[in-house]
């Protein structure tokens, strides 16, 4: 009988001190606070994906082509720092690609060109040598593109918008060092030219949320 009381007594005692040890105050203190972390991370980045989302509003979302023409991709610290300024500008690169047109790759992409008294030398410029095509994205992307680029003829550009890209890189008003779509239009197609075939009405419409999906959240073009 001493000896079940006493081992009573000592599991009595075990249970109290394990109780007391997993259910401290010190314990609810440490779980409380974790949660409150959590919460508050969770918070954090609601507020991050509401101010990112505001910033870039996709109703006005674009996508526009942009081409560094062969006299100023010859000098490869230029482009580092013209990529440097489109990402500064607010423009992302949705695709990228160094291309090396034929003169049937020229014709093609500027055939609504074609008569023009400038036609030959703006078809001889662009096979001299690589370019380099951007699909740049972002709102209103096609005349913020159009914006950094400045005139199309690049020694007007230097007196009425010098801090332009054409007025600091271009050298004529055929070698103005780079091109932009001038509209939603223009941008499909020569999107499509430049990048095999690319659907960029459905990368846009990807992105700004209204491509169906399945129960799992997964996009689902097709629509079952």
């Amino acid at each position: 009988m001493a000896s079940i009381a006493s081992s009573s007594s000592r599991l009595v005692r075990g249970v109290a001190s394990s109780s007391s040890s997993s259910f401290s105050p010190s314990h609810l203190v440490a779980s409380s606070s974790s949660t409150n972390s959590r919460k508050h991370d969770s918070a954090s980045r609601t507020r991050h994906l509401s101010t990112r989302t505001a910033q870039h509003p996709t109703q006005d979302l674009q996508l526009t082509l942009a081409l560094i023409k062969p006299s100023v991709c010859a000098y490869q610290p230029d482009v580092s720092a013209i990529l440097k300024e489109i990402k500064q500008s607010g423009l992302n690169v949705a695709r990228s690609r160094r291309v090396f047109w034929t003169s049937a790759d020229a014709h093609a992409f500027y055939a609504e060109h074609r008569g023009r008294f400038y036609y030959d030398r703006l078809i001889l410029g662009m096979i001299s040598g690589p370019a380099l095509a951007l699909a740049l994205y972002g709102p209103h992307a096609i005349t913020h593109w159009r914006a950094l680029l400045g005139p199309t003829k690049a020694y007007m550009g230097k007196y009425s918008h010098p801090h332009s890209l054409r007025a600091r890189y271009g050298l004529g008003d055929t070698r103005n060092g780079f091109h932009g779509s001038d509209s939603p239009e223009s941008a499909q197609r020569e999107l499509a030219l430049v990048f095999d075939g690319w659907d960029t009405q459905w990368w846009l419409q990807r992105e700004q949320g209204r491509l169906p999906a399945d129960q799992d959240g997964r996009l689902n073009p097709l629509g079952f």
